[in-house]
């Protein structure tokens, strides 16, 4: 039975990430009433109640209104981004932190070894990897990729076999917007130019060679989205207090 819960627990999400998706993209404009139950469960193949929980959690969310009479209505302005998190992103916050923790922990130690110990071909594949990550935000493409496959790229140059090693074992989940894939506010331009410029600085380091200004870089960067994710944890913790 609890099995059977977990199931449509599931399946909501997957509604409610879809309507959501259909809506920030404009696909289903602000203000727009959603299909009828019966379309809703047609179209997505889930049975009432996966469909009523999840027209609930949207409706909690502030995302969606229920009109006595004559349906569900997407919202005229949609609410603060924050409050769009699912249940499971909100969960997962905590452990994204701590990740964002030990990163720091060999990341910036290997940035600084990077300066040190970095090849000429390991400092040409950092600004690729770079250059990548630059062209990921101009063409509005998910960037999670690319800003793993640099992070990737400075811990081999340390020439430590441990420290690739240690950050593979994340993948691209190591980046913290991967797992929060309804968090608008980390696919902004702005926030991601300001990601960029902080991995700008860091290769700079790591091109002259100045270790001591690579891992002052490096646990910057870190840092800063270990505050960033903090603020966030703060915000929704204070959003479900009230």
């Amino acid at each position: 039975m609890l099995e059977v819960r977990k199931t449509k627990a599931r399946l909501a999400e997957s509604v409610v990430a879809q309507i959501r998706q259909d809506i920030e993209s404009g696909r289903t404009p602000l203000g727009a009433q959603l299909p009828t139950e019966p379309k809703l469960m047609e179209a997505f193949g889930v049975s009432r109640t996966v469909i009523r929980e999840a027209i609930a959690e949207l409706r909690a969310a502030g995302i969606v209104n229920p009109v006595q009479g004559k349906g569900v209505f997407v919202a005229e302005k949609l609410p603060n981004a924050l409050l769009t998190l699912s249940q499971d992103e909100r969960r997962s916050i905590p452990r994204t932190i701590e990740l964002i923790e030990f990163r720091t922990a060999i990341e910036v130690e290997a940035a600084g070894l990077a300066a040190l110990r970095r090849t000429s071909s390991q400092e040409f594949d950092i600004m690729s990897k770079n250059s990548i990550m630059k062209k990921s935000i101009l063409d509005e493409n998910r960037t999670s990729q690319a800003d793993f496959d640099f992070h990737m790229a400075i811990a081999t140059a340390a020439n430590n076999g441990y420290f690739p090693q240690a950050l593979s074992q994340f993948g691209p989940s190591a980046i913290p917007r991967a797992s929060l894939p309804n968090l608008t506010e980390a696919r902004s331009q702005t926030y991601l130019e300001t990601i960029q410029a902080e991995h700008d600085r860091i290769v700079h380091a790591i091109s002259i060679q100045d270790a001591v200004e690579a891992r002052t870089a490096m646990r910057a960067h870190l840092e800063n989205s270990q505050a960033r994710y903090r603020a966030l944890s703060l915000a929704l913790s204070e959003a479900t207090d009230s």
